[in-house]
């Protein structure tokens, strides 16, 4: 994530040593996995509630493409029978 190398580390272990002290660090330490605990807590939270979100909504995505086809077809079909029985009718009117 950050790409802290082990020289870093040491760096930033030895600088929180001499400004906090070593009474404090175990305490700070402590606090700060805690923090960052419920911090990985809470964004698995939001992700599991914007999949569930995602899955919702496809499916009423789904639903509302399938009720339009239908709607389509139900438009479609009568219009092509009755242009159907329009042309039987005009090669009856042709041969009478």
């Amino acid at each position: 994530m950050f790409d802290l190398g082990m020289q870093e580390l040491i760096v930033i272990f030895i600088v929180a040593l001499l400004v906090f002290g070593p009474k404090k660090l175990p305490e700070l330490s402590k606090a700060l996995g805690k923090g960052i605990r419920e911090l990985k807590t809470a964004l698995r939270g939001v992700k599991e509630s914007i999949d569930e979100a995602e899955t919702s909504v496809s499916e009423e995505i789904k639903g509302v493409e399938t009720s339009i086809a239908d709607s389509i077809n139900k438009e479609v079909q009568p219009e092509t029978k009755s242009e159907e029985g329009k042309e039987e009718k005009t090669e009856k009117n042709k041969d009478g």
